[in-house]
């Protein structure tokens, strides 16, 4: 018995137990080491003219054998000397394809992918294995030497036989353990499946640039007997073929032009388990400091729980054909959270076990990349494939807009022209810069309504008293919108006409344009206002000087309306949205920062019931036109206290009903209403 060459027990005990989390991927690490071993052999044959090789038989073997509880995994590359096998699997975390690599680093190329690093891959295999027997005779030796350990103590190495070149990693792999205390057990059966080597094969290393042949068992139909009657019934019988289970050529890694759009949709249905084709498919090459192949895709559906707690974001990380993790969450923003697909690069750190990534700084990096790629893709779609673009965003649109608003504003310059909202005007879903352009000159901002549904809202007073004055309105109807549009608080509109302060400089402006200038554009930053809240300051002097006088004139009015609706309402004043008699007899609005929407939004919240959560300063607006107004005036006269609280009541219930809210006493409405009828 040999000793390894470290303190053995406490280090390979670390390796099995703690250094990897995830033990299926000990499959991984054994394919990676054959795919190296076929490499180096491979380099070798480039320079050496000695060695005739036929790449079409390179290849890795994988096997198992239930009965006898093992797993194979052969090459036929570089094998190992007696001395090789002492040095790289005597001395733990010695990696013979990192000393390779380095040795080679200048002339190895693209001929040859070495994945291994650390040289403890290996070791791997002791989390299902209760004993390792690897058989190799190197290239251009006659004799074979066996290395064989339990993982405990030590390992020998004995002459062995092996028909040629290449090595033999061959698994006892462990009984099954019961649970214990509650705990499941661990049924290491698993791995003794043709089903379940498959399963890893393709999910590990399906893209290792050798064919990975296993034998499997598949079914025909035997040949009909000659005098069989007219009753016979196929037979079937179970037959072994091999057959190579891993792709070799990744997708992402062929230029897209060698590549067909059906061939994508078909590799993102397969791998992402999607019925529809992809909305998009963004595939791009980076070079520089970091190298790597990505290959994106936008949905063309909503996943069912991409708004649940349990749902994954993350691309899949690859690192020389060979994944490291399923789904990579830093690749990604939240607010890109529906995009699939595979990052591929040799350049990331990886630590020791390659499940993760040891820094942060090239993840970052690569990440920017992506989103800033995602965002031009998304932009691209926006402006020249519209009707896809609006199905998009009825899918994934409330996570960009919650991704402006976790970002507390910040993300609204890369994120606000990708926002979609419909518009009262124009009937159809546009764009911030969309509604910018459209604006009648003079309009210093952007108006908005917040609701639940769209038709309800383009009825109530407060939006159509703005569509009356001629600027349109955005209909909100998703929880998240206002939210969005206070984190933003503003929109810079870009080359929008320009606003000459006096009407010499408009009319300098007109003269060279007619003598052929370019008409001047500049960048204006556009408040975003909700219809429902402050003052939207539309009123013209003529109405703002109204106002004013019916305030001044019925003040006693205004204060008994206060005193009748208590803690309700802030205040009651004469509404500058309402000045037409046709319009509303009144409604409500709010000051400060929570609207009703945003109030009704907490309410629902988990906190909803409790004390402390935000409530909107609520303001009843009269419509001093409104022929309603002339009967409040009456009762102020005549001293009726009573009347005059009762329609307070019901203006008010009627105002909160218009905004899809219920009486806080219904009954007693219901009551006041009958009263008066």
């Amino acid at each position: 018995m040999r000793q390894f060459k470290t303190e053995s027990k406490k280090l390979l005990d670390l390796m099995i137990n703690s250094i990897y989390t995830n033990k299926e991927i000990f499959l991984r690490e054994l394919i990676s080491n054959a795919s190296d071993a076929v490499d180096k052999l491979n380099f070798r044959s480039l320079y050496d003219e000695s060695i005739k090789l036929d790449e079409g038989d390179l290849a890795i073997r994988v096997a198992f054998d239930r009965d006898a509880r093992t797993i194979t995994i052969s090459d036929n590359g570089i094998g190992m000397t007696e001395e090789e096998l002492e040095r790289n699997l005597g001395t733990i975390a010695h990696s013979g394809s990192e000393e390779f690599k380095e040795a080679n680093a200048q002339s190895q190329g693209d001929a040859v992918d070495i994945i291994g690093q650390f040289g403890v891959g290996f070791y791997s295999a002791f989390m299902v294995a209760s004993k390792v027997r690897v058989v190799s005779r190197a290239y251009g030796e006659d004799a074979a030497h066996v290395w064989e350990s339990d993982g405990l103590e030590g390992y020998t190495i004995e002459p062995g036989e092996r028909a040629s070149h290449g090595t033999d990693v061959i698994l006892t792999v462990r009984d099954n353990e019961p649970g214990r205390d509650g705990e499941e057990g661990e049924s290491y059966d698993r791995y003794l499946s043709e089903w379940g080597l498959k399963d890893l094969i393709k999910r590990y290393s399906n893209y290792v640039r050798y064919p990975i042949q296993m034998m499997v068992t598949k079914s025909r139909q035997k040949p009909k007997p000659e005098d069989a009657g007219d009753d016979y019934k196929p037979e079937y019988e179970d037959y072994e073929e091999l057959e190579t289970i891993n792709s070799m050529t990744p997708i992402w890694k062929k230029h897209s032009s060698d590549v067909s759009e059906e061939d994508y949709n078909e590799f993102y249905k397969s791998t992402f388990h999607d019925y529809e084709d992809p909305a998009r498919t963004i595939s791009f090459h980076a070079e520089g400091a970091l190298e790597y192949d990505a290959l994106l895709f936008v949905p063309g559906r909503a996943p069912f729980d991409l708004y649940s707690k349990d749902y994954e974001k993350g691309l899949a990380l690859y690192s020389s054909n060979v994944m490291i993790m399923e789904k990579c969450a830093e690749l990604v923003p939240d607010y890109y959270n529906f995009v699939r697909g595979v990052v591929d690069s040799a350049d990331v750190s990886l630590n020791i076990s390659r499940e993760t990534l040891q820094h942060d700084r090239q993840l970052r990096a690569i990440a920017r990349r992506v989103e800033k790629k995602i965002t031009s893709e998304l932009e691209d779609m926006r402006d020249n494939n519209r009707e896809v673009y609006e199905k998009f965003f009825e899918n994934f649109g409330r996570g960009i807009k919650f991704g402006i608003y976790n970002s507390y504003g910040s993300k609204a310059s890369e994120l606000g022209d990708l926002l979609l909202f419909w518009s009262a005007k124009e009937q159809k879903m546009v764009t911030l810069a969309e509604y910018a352009k459209a604006m009648p000159e003079g309009q210093k901002a952007i108006y908005y309504a917040v609701g639940d549904d769209r038709e309800r809202l383009a009825k109530m007073p407060v939006v159509t008293g703005v569509l009356a004055r001629g600027y349109d309105v955005l209909l909100c109807t998703q929880d998240v919108d206002e939210f969005t549009f206070q984190a933003m608080r503003e929109y810079v509109a870009r080359d929008m006409p320009k606003v000459y302060e006096d009407d010499a400089a408009r009319e300098a402006a007109q003269k060279a344009q007619a003598d052929g200038a370019e008409p001047e554009v500049e960048d204006r930053r556009l408040e975003l206002k909700n219809v429902a809240t402050g003052d939207l300051d539309l009123a013209t002097d003529d109405e703002k000087k109204d106002a004013e006088e019916a305030t001044k004139e019925h003040e006693d009015l205004f204060g008994a309306l206060k005193e009748a609706l208590g803690d309700k309402v802030e205040k009651v004043a004469v509404s500058s949205r309402l000045v037409n008699e046709g319009e509303a007899p009144a409604c409500i609005t709010t000051e400060g920062p929570v609207s009703l929407e945003m109030e009704k939004v907490f309410k629902q919240g988990p906190e909803g019931g409790m004390p402390g959560v935000p409530q909107a300063q609520r303001v009843l607006e009269l419509n001093a036109k409104h022929p309603v107004f002339q009967k409040l005036v009456a009762a102020q006269d005549a001293g009726d206290s009573d009347k005059l609280k009762l329609y307070a009541g019901l203006l008010y219930d009627q105002a909160l009903l218009v905004e899809g809210m219920l009486p806080e006493d219904p009954v007693a409405f219901a009551q006041n209403v009958c009263e008066l009828m």
